[in-house]
């Protein structure tokens, strides 16, 4: 196992490395602001020379003093990155031409195919096990093989519904899904996905790319962090009082109060207004669609406030990706930002992964899930956090030297490997361990 995790591990880097090539803001394909005029930069790579085409004319971009510019009819015209908002602007004398990014889809070779199922097998083994979608590894992974953020969050949110789907039925199937309360959650939950979508795009047409880096790792930061530090809080106290997991003294005072509609819900062991589980619901899919990490609401939320166990939890988030997922694949789809190809390559590493880690939660002590989850959450927050110097600085908003910058970069991403890698340890050490104590335990008997 240490050998896999490490081999995975030295494949990731390299891959990082492979994917940063070409990594200039300017290159790519640009659209003028009233749609009349195209541009293409891009980098001759045999000779590392960048080269603007406009208007089927090409020029030889010139660097001089950190500027890019080319000479057309006498006049040198220079090309710059508006960091406010991350357009492309062509300036000549006191005439400037806006641009904005058109969203193209990556090339794919054996490298980035190989670095896909991995990371889609790992993403579906965290899936099965804790019941988030595991976007939180399968999104920042796309985006380090240089594929557009929205392109990320689409092309997740599709490969989401169906894996999902495999995941709750063979999760039904050990009877730990709460049909009821993942219907309720699912309907809010479309609710935020529509809206989550909208705010997206408004972050990113009015800041562009890098402000909706900015806002996601935020985000990140912020969410995890708070909810991550409460399921490790949550996951210790529950082993000192003996491994016995008790409801929540928050779901235990929402029960009390009798705000109809109540629902009964059977397999949860809990009896509760449906309007504590709507907003649950509804925060859930919104942060599904903005951030892609619904499930790191969904799934406490349902512990804490509801009061179903961590098994249970897990299991219902399924029903709610399911449906996010379906929803948010239909608008994303319409708005031409799904990579179909990036989401049948993920989805074929995750199919595998999710039936794994749903089968290993018929092993391990529902306790430990906890103790996985805020893992997980701790480590992923502490990857976004460490890059949003670099953001800012990128955004002019303060002020670091490049060797810096280029050192947050790839912190970062070391650190996502490290949640990575270790939650899949995690999981897998534990199913191991559980699966040889009851073949011991077969054989005393």
């Amino acid at each position: 196992m240490k050998k896999f995790i490490i081999l995975s591990l030295l494949l990731l880097f390299s891959l990082n490395a492979y994917g940063a090539k070409g990594g200039n803001p300017l290159l790519g394909k640009w659209e003028s602001t009233n749609g009349k005029n195209n541009l293409e930069i891009y980098l001759d790579e045999k000779n590392q020379i960048l080269y603007i085409e406009n208007n089927n004319i090409k020029h030889h971009l010139i660097l001089e003093d950190e500027k890019y510019y080319y000479e057309k009819d006498q006049d040198q015209i220079y090309v710059e990155i508006n960091k406010s908002n991350g357009t492309l602007e062509l300036v000549s004398g006191n005439k400037i031409t806006v641009f904005k990014k058109i969203i193209t889809f990556i090339e794919l070779n054996f490298l980035n195919i190989g670095f896909l199922l991995l990371v889609g097998f790992i993403g579906g083994l965290v899936s099965g096990f804790i019941g988030s979608g595991g976007a939180f590894v399968l999104t920042p992974g796309m985006m380090s093989l240089g594929v557009d953020g929205l392109v990320a969050i689409a092309s997740n949110m599709c490969h989401k519904f169906p894996k999902a789907l495999v995941g709750a039925y063979k999760r039904y199937k050990y009877g730990q899904v709460d049909l009821k309360l993942g219907l309720i959650m699912a309907s809010s939950a479309v609710l935020g996905v529509l809206i989550g979508i909208e705010i997206q795009h408004k972050i990113n047409i009015t800041f562009g790319n890098l402000g909706s880096d900015l806002y996601v790792s935020l985000a990140y930061v912020i969410v995890l962090t708070t909810i991550g530090s409460y399921v490790f809080y949550d996951a210790f106290r529950t082993q000192k009082s003996g491994g016995i997991e008790k409801k929540s003294k928050l779901s235990i005072f929402l029960q009390k109060i009798k705000f109809p509609p109540l629902v009964q819900l059977s397999i949860a062991e809990s009896k509760i207004s449906v309007w504590f589980i709507v907003p649950i619901g509804f925060l859930t899919g919104m942060l599904a669609a903005t951030i892609a990490v619904g499930g790191f609401i969904g799934v406490p939320g349902m512990i804490f406030v509801v009061g179903a166990s961590s098994l249970v939890a897990s299991a219902t988030e399924l029903v709610v990706a399911f449906s996010m997922g379906l929803i948010g694949s239909i608008k994303w789809g319409m708005m031409g930002l799904i990579d179909i190809r990036l989401t049948v390559i993920i989805l074929a590493g995750s199919l595998f992964g999710v039936q794994i880690g749903a089968y290993g939660t018929t092993f391990v002590n529902q306790n430990y899930i906890k103790k996985v989850m805020g893992t997980i959450m701790l480590l992923v927050a502490l990857s976004r956090g460490i890059i949003i110097p670099s953001y800012l600085s990128e955004l002019e908003l303060i002020t670091i030297n490049d060797s810096i910058n280029i050192f947050l970069k790839d912190l970062s991403f070391i650190m996502m490997c490290v949640a990575l890698g270790t939650g899949a340890f995690m999981i897998t050490k534990s199913m191991w361990t559980a699966k040889n104590n009851k073949t011991e335990t077969v054989l005393a008997e």
